[in-house]
């Protein structure tokens, strides 16, 4: 179907004269998406101040915040267009992308280059691109709070003034209103940008119509730590200093009030926590969200780690939100750099579905495309897979992983050791040589995997410890031993490449071209990989908030959630549990020293599993070793970068 438009109509004067007058311009759609009939170097560019109610450096005066515009000059004449925005605090400090770009603006304070390809390749199929600085970042006033309200109320205030229910202004002083757009609005954008489409979806505000949030976090307690136990030291007031180029001493005091609140000491959830909480939280809940979803996440992000999708996927799924996910085997990487023309595509397509209510076939097909391998992409149903098996997978005397449960009496135990600079172990110490014991770490393996299969999930670890001081930090690693070609999550660039050559996604104008950098897939062959990740603090695993310390010699039953996955088992590969003390890689908490006594009859992991042959018996996936194993020595394991672009 073809809507046409954008043409003049020839009228007939009285007196036989032909005088023109120009149509009302409209949207031009075909083959289910909108097409590019909008001059993208003759649009216009402005910048207004959005008035919020909020006073977040405490200076007396309400916080406004920076919102650069660009529309179709079509809006000046009647076009009323949607509106994709991307709020972020990264446009004058690490940029945006990839090639990390910055903003640009001319003489007059209007924007130049918008980062990204959205303005470029929307704009002329009938969208405004709002790139909006974010409360205390860039030319927003106010201070950043590492994800809290103020941070997250900002952009709700756009979202109201496009839809007329709050005010903005020119640098002038005098009066913008929105009269040029439908009010409809999507939000995108990977990492804070994408939190902040998480935050002001939570709040359930009126005309946000979709998100899509990549590499997103839907809890900061959750990037900040796990179950008690930190990822960073002093990361709330450290990363609001990192996004805030106003002098330092502006928004000092705020930090002081982060760093108190996010208690290091201690790792609770906390009130500080509940603020910046999307699902369950103070200024939003996951009960509010009216938007759709298109998710994208990678399963081995370190950095904004997969349970912030997983988490948010499920409690939308509960509610019936409309909703659509890709995920990859990278770390923390936008689509755009790992099958950028699929992603683009796909794109246009769920912002012309959710914006500008284009009937098209974006919701018809898989909920999620996934990839299993390098490059190699299946779509499946939903996610998890519904055709998963969970399998239980339990310790054994002998160092044997498998379905038998050990007998009883049978221990192993550990040490929650100080390692190299006060810290615990790394993950390639606790993966070597998973034969030989070792101190600060058990091991339990299987035997070369019968079948192929695909962990399609979130496993879950269950301990059943005895400890000799109040509390300890545990570990749960799930590892695959044998030799493969996989992603390079790990190494630099998080499983990409960038090349020298281009391609481009839009229309250019000068000072912001639509071209940017390929890339190609990194990949890495070894012989170990870990699956799977997670952390407990015993003493928080009744309660994150208020912990219980364990009384020493008593036994009890622990149980978490590591990340989730998804993952190809081969068959001829075994599996592996490893259970340690603190995980030097990726904690920054200093080990207890307490001794840890695991009763091997009352410990388990569970995985959910697609077999390969359909097989509805899980169980034969996994078979008990009959001969010792030792497997690879002096393993290193990169340390996955922290990336911010």
């Amino acid at each position: 179907m073809t809507v046409a438009v954008l043409t003049g109509a020839a009228l007939t004067a009285a007196g036989g004269v032909t005088a023109y007058a120009q149509a009302p311009p409209e949207i031009v759609v075909k083959g289910g998406v909108t097409q590019p009939v909008f001059s993208y170097k003759d649009a216009i560019r402005e910048h207004v101040y959005v008035e919020t109610d909020l006073d977040s450096d405490g200076d007396g005066k309400r916080d406004r915040v920076n919102v650069d515009v660009i529309r179709p000059k079509e809006t000046e004449r009647g076009l009323k267009v949607p509106v994709i925005m991307d709020e972020s605090p990264y446009y004058d400090n690490a940029g945006r992308g990839n090639e990390s770009e910055l903003k640009t603006y001319d003489a007059n304070g209007n924007p130049v280059r918008f980062p990204l390809f959205y303005d470029n390749y929307f704009v002329p199929r009938g969208y405004a691109y709002l790139a909006v600085d974010m409360v205390g970042t860039t030319k927003s006033d106010g201070c950043p709070v590492s994800g809290g309200p103020s941070d997250v109320l900002g952009g709700k205030a756009v979202v109201d003034w496009l839809n007329g229910r709050a005010k903005a202004y020119r640098a002038d002083g005098s009066p913008a209103k929105a009269t040029w757009t439908t009010g409809r609005t999507g939000m995108i954008g990977k990492s804070y940008d994408g939190t902040l489409a998480n935050g002001v979806a939570a709040t359930g505000v009126k005309g946000l119509e979709t998100i899509v949030p990549i590499a997103a976090i839907s809890s900061w307690y959750d990037y900040s730590r796990m179950n008690g136990v930190n990822y960073w030291t002093n990361e709330q007031p450290w990363l609001a200093d990192y996004v805030d180029t106003d002098p330092f001493e502006k928004c000092a005091a705020v930090r002081a009030d982060l760093g108190e609140g996010e208690d290091d000491a201690t790792g609770n959830y906390n009130a500080y926590w509940r603020d910046a909480d999307y699902r369950h939280g103070t200024i939003g809940d996951v009960r509010d969200v009216r938007a759709s979803l298109f998710a994208y996440h990678g399963v081995n992000d370190l950095n904004v780690k997969d349970n912030h999708f997983a988490l948010w996927w499920r409690e939308l799924a509960k509610r019936g939100i409309d909703r659509k996910v890709w995920l990859s085997q990278r770390g923390h990487v936008d689509p755009f750099d790992i099958r950028r023309d699929d992603w683009v595509a796909t794109l246009h397509k769920w912002f012309d579905h959710e914006l500008h209510k284009v009937r098209n076939d974006v919701m018809r097909g898989p909920r999620a495309d996934i990839e299993i391998g390098p490059d190699q992409w299946i779509t499946q149903r939903d996610w998890p897979s519904r055709d998963a098996h969970e399998i239980t997978l339990r310790p054994g005397a002998d160092g044997s992983l498998g379905p038998k449960r050990a007998g009883k009496g049978a221990t192993a135990t550990f040490t929650d050791e100080l390692g190299p600079r006060r810290l615990g172990h790394s993950e390639g110490e606790m993966v070597s040589d998973p034969g030989t014991a070792k101190p600060f770490r058990t091991a339990f393996v299987s035997g070369p995997l019968p079948l192929a299969g695909r962990l399609s999930g979130t496993p879950e670890a269950r301990l059943r410890i005895s400890l000799d001081k109040p509390t300890s930090n545990l570990t749960a690693l799930l590892v695959d031993y044998g030799e493969d070609t996989r992603v390079d999550y790990l190494g630099p660039g998080s499983g990409i490449r960038t090349l020298t050559t281009e391609d481009c996604h839009g229309e250019s104008a000068p000072g912001d071209d639509a071209c940017y950098k390929q890339t190609v897939v990194k990949t890495v062959k070894s012989p170990v990989n870990v699956v799977a990740r997670g952390w407990l603090d015993a003493q928080n695993d009744g309660s994150l908030s208020d912990p219980t310390p364990l009384k020493p010699g008593r036994y009890y039953d622990v149980r978490w959630d590591t990340l989730s996955q998804e993952y190809v088992l081969k068959k001829g590969h075994r599996l592996a549990l490893i259970i340690a003390g603190t995980d030097s890689d990726y904690n920054t908490d200093t080990p207890t020293e307490a001794k840890v006594t695991v009763d091997l009859r009352g410990s388990s992991i569970t995985i959910p599993v697609v077999l390969g042959g359909g097989d509805d018996d899980a169980t034969a996936l996994v078979p008990q070793p009959k001969t010792t194993w030792r497997g690879p020595s002096d393993v290193t394991l990169p340390v996955q970068e922290r990336e911010f672009h």
